[in-house]
């Protein structure tokens, strides 16, 4: 039997379940709607603004800083790849929090987060900062999987500078370092937008707004998250200029191999023309590691150490001249009227006019009857305590003075101390006290207050080699221009030139010095055998500290940091100058034992190897004293 169907109630069935197909699109309708009115409503700005930001943004292109070279195109400063890490805090929500999870990662010193800090605060904030330069593989392939969970962070590719010399040149091409919070207090904030590092010290320091170059702008297309989708347009950096340097950096690896044990400085120059040959202070540190900022450890290593390795001897430190002023003490006795030939004589020791006090002549024995040129030659000292009492301290001053003495000599470093070159009105204003004879008296063999850099004392050489023509010593030498590749030549700086009231008074000096070499009784006879060329120069042992009266100086059996210092300077050839130079090793006896051969080794290799004047010849090693 069929049974009958109920029209009617199917009719109610199919029309229950349009009416709840209906319901459930009408729901789903609503909140599709609601969702659309509460993101193109409510939330209108946000997205307007990610919208926005989604288009283009404008970064900094960092210039490339211009290299740095020697005489012989040798390199001294360069540029190599390193992967940084980039923050841009306008992209980050909660950058404390951004910073903590990166430290998760890999390893952020407090010093990098300190910087990092005090570079946001100080900088706009769409402006990308470095936390962590030159990453290792490691922290690069780390960050690589995870960067996608840090907005506003990026791995980038920079340019970082290298000394491939390292120490040789600490103390010469100096070094860059990061832009520090004194840093952006000093510089124009708009000329450094997207650059990391500032030169700090040296000649990067010296020559910053030539090497630094000029920022460029990228405009690039980033997501909402920071991320560059594409690069629109590029207004591209002008890289820095490049510049060549007098310094020849195998004469300075000579310098330095010359110096290796000893504390001390030696600079040479080109008398010609000022040109800096070689500017070596020993000990010295690597700065290369300043260049990303050096360990809190580290530095304080370097900064309390006994030997100074910081400490820029050539240029900052002030010695005691001792006896390598003796020439210009002649020069000046003749021209103030003293006849070079009027002879005085030294028993050994000196008294003042109605004084039992004695001032002591390195020879016990003394040296007879000397006239200037003999006193030169043997350095004598009782002849220049006579010679200093009879000119007085006003005159000594005047003299030594104009010969570039208790003043900067101008070469393009910066800091440079000027030394000391005592008078009356000195004293009176540093001490209130008045002068006394008797520091005029010690003032003559460049004892007592005096002090002079070894930089002074190489230009001083240079003056003399050029009878009486003064030059401004000078590293830069030439600016190349990468773009053109056009080099401009830096003309030598000149100096008021020292007249004396004869001409051939400067000859009579050189050739006493000329005879301290290769006379028979010179001081520095010993580096004047089996050589092939003329040397004019003069030693120099000056004391530490000063010695009573009834007290006998035994090196042996004093403590090394209060022996006395060794000194040597010259010029050679003497009759065609070609190098002038100055060596100064802390507590190391006299002169001709130290000081001498070191000057020796250092003219044989520049005549013989850099310019290949004349034939190799080996140094002798006679020591005698002063």
């Amino acid at each position: 039997m069929i049974p009958i169907r109920d029209h009617m109630n199917e009719a109610l069935v199919v029309r229950g379940r349009l009416i709840f197909l209906f319901v459930i699109v009408l729901v789903l309708t609503l909140v599709l709607v609601l969702r659309l009115s509460h993101l193109q409503i409510i939330q209108h700005k946000k997205f307007t603004a990610l919208a926005l930001e989604n288009r283009i943004d404008l970064f900094s292109v960092s210039p490339v800083r211009g290299l740095i070279f020697d005489r012989n195109g040798h390199t001294l400063a360069t540029n190599v790849r390193s992967f940084n890490l980039e923050i841009l805090p306008d992209k980050v929500a909660d950058l404390e929090q951004l910073l903590d999870e990166l430290g998760q990662v890999i390893e952020l010193t407090p010093a990098q987060l300190e910087r990092f800090r005090s570079l946001t605060r100080h900088r706009p904030s769409f402006e990308v900062q470095t936390i962590k330069a030159n990453l290792s593989e490691r922290e690069v392939a780390t960050l690589s999987v995870n960067l996608h969970r840090y907005p506003g962070v990026r791995l980038q590719v920079r340019l970082q500078r290298n000394y491939p010399e390292g120490e040789l040149t600490a103390h010469s091409v100096g070094y860059v370092g990061r832009i520090g919070p004194d840093d952006m207090k000093q510089v124009d904030l708009n000329a450094y937008q997207g650059m990391d590092y500032i030169g700090k010290s040296g000649i990067e320091n010296q020559y910053e707004d030539i090497l630094r170059g000029t920022t460029g702008i990228s405009m690039v297309e980033t997501n909402a998250h920071g991320k560059i989708i594409r690069h629109v347009n590029t207004d591209q950096a002008e890289a820095g200029k490049t510049i060549h340097l007098s310094l020849d950096i195998e004469l300075q690896r000579e310098g330095v191999r010359a110096l290796d044990g000893y504390e001390g400085a030696i600079v040479a120059l080109d008398p010609d023309n000022g040109e800096v040959l070689a500017f070596v202070s020993m000990p010295s540190y690597d700065p290369n590691e300043f260049v990303n900022g050096i360990g809190e450890r580290q530095y304080g290593d370097l900064r309390t150490s006994e030997l100074k390795p910081l400490f820029n001897r050539a240029l900052y430190g002030q010695y005691a001249p001792g006896s390598t002023i003796k020439g210009f003490m002649s020069l000046i006795g003749m021209d103030n009227g003293i006849d070079p030939k009027q002879r005085v004589f030294c028993p050994g020791w000196f008294s003042l006019p109605g004084k039992t006090h004695r001032y002591r002549c390195w020879k016990k024995t003394g040296h007879g009857w000397m006239d200037s040129h003999e006193a030169i030659v043997q350095s004598c000292d009782v002849y220049f305590y006579d010679l200093a009492q009879k000119l007085g301290i006003d005159k000594i001053h005047k003299g030594m003075s104009r010969l570039g003495f208790g003043q900067t000599t101008g070469i393009d470093l910066l800091g440079e101390q000027s030394g000391l070159m005592p008078s009356k009105a000195w004293k009176s204003k540093a001490r209130n006290e008045p002068w006394f004879t008797g520091e005029t008296v010690i003032t003559g063999i460049g004892q007592g207050y005096m002090l002079a850099t070894p930089l002074q004392l190489a230009v001083s050489m240079a003056t003399l080699a050029n009878r009486g023509k003064r030059i401004t010593p000078r590293f830069l030498s030439g600016i190349e221009y990468p773009q053109s590749g056009i080099r401009e030549e830096i003309e030598p700086q000149l100096e008021e030139s020292i007249a004396a009231h004869q001409d051939h008074y400067f000859d009579l000096v050189i050739q006493s010095m000329h005879d301290v070499v290769h006379g028979v009784r010179g001081t520095a006879r010993g580096i004047g055998r089996d050589i092939n060329y003329t040397i004019a120069g003069k030693t120099g042992t000056a004391q530490v500290r000063s010695i009573a009266q009834n007290e006998e100086y035994n090196e042996e059996l004093t403590e090394k940091k209060y022996r006395d210092h060794s000194l040597f300077v010259g010029f050679a050839p003497h009759d065609d100058p070609k190098i002038a130079i100055a060596v100064i090793v802390e507590h190391a006896g006299s002169g001709s034992r130290t000081a001498a051969p070191i000057a020796r080794r250092m003219i044989d290799f520049y005549l013989h190897k850099q310019l290949g004047l004349f034939s190799d010849s080996g140094p002798a090693t006679e020591t005698v004293n002063s």
